[in-house]
């Protein structure tokens, strides 16, 4: 028997969601009834992705790499759809490295893409929510929050950084009826994993589609009373208690 999420007729917007996880999300989140507006750069990877969406899918071309670029989409997404209740913040990964051979100049394109566009998504989609009692921010990062991925630091530092703003904005707004949370992928199906390990991605490979099923049921009434979560997703990879 399913579960009625309560999530019909509400208005999400979902950024990068031409493929892999934010796709995955958007296509959980129409299945529920929500409508639904994504972004990417692409206009024909759009297109295609908002045809598998269904649902009248509406399709924007933004990038989400910068905080402007981030506020730009919701207040796209908005106008489209008439409001956003529901906000799944994405964004593509930075070029992997490690500690000795990334320069310095490399930070802050990584911190404008996973950490500042987050936040310009947020600022400008939050206090409509607030206004109106209802809301559902939730945050795709990465198992890296827990326990930081070989050779990939700049996600890593930027990805810490914007669950620690996450945290924060969730406690502030505790009791408003909008609620802040954030899902740490582990390793999932994706063009993104393909292309950093090939056929050899460490640990157990999840399907993007059950990653958005947990996006769908932190934006539902059921998820009311979960806020500043931050749920890893991945398949027992993680090790540690806490």
């Amino acid at each position: 028997m399913s579960m009625d999420l309560g999530i019909a007729g509400k208005r999400a917007a979902v950024a990068a969601a031409s493929s892999g996880l934010g796709l995955a999300s958007a296509k959980a989140l129409a299945a529920e009834g929500a409508k639904v507006a994504i972004c990417g750069r692409d206009r024909a990877r759009l297109d295609a992705a908002a045809a598998e969406v269904g649902g009248d899918c509406v399709s924007i071309v933004a990038d989400v790499s910068d905080a402007a670029g981030g506020a730009a989409f919701v207040a796209a997404a908005s106008e489209a759809l008439g409001g956003v209740d529901i906000l799944v913040t994405n964004a593509g990964g930075p070029p992997a490295g490690d500690f000795a051979a990334t320069d310095v100049d490399a930070y802050p394109a990584a911190l404008g893409l996973n950490l500042l566009s987050v936040v310009g998504m947020c600022k400008a989609a939050a206090p409509a929510m607030q206004e109106r009692g209802w809301g559902r921010v939730v945050a795709i990062t990465s198992l890296s929050v827990r326990q930081p991925i070989a050779n990939l630091i700049l996600s890593n530092t930027a990805r810490a950084g914007v669950t620690g703003f996450l945290k924060t904005m969730a406690r502030e707004l505790a009791g408003t009826g909008v609620t802040v949370n954030s899902v740490q992928p582990g390793l999932h199906r994706t063009p993104r994993i393909i292309q950093l390990y090939g056929a050899d991605a460490p640990g157990p490979v999840g399907e993007p589609d059950d990653f958005g099923g947990v996006v769908a049921f932190l934006c539902s009434e059921q998820a009311t009373f979960i806020t500043g979560a931050a749920v890893h997703v991945d398949g027992g990879s993680y090790t540690a208690l806490l």
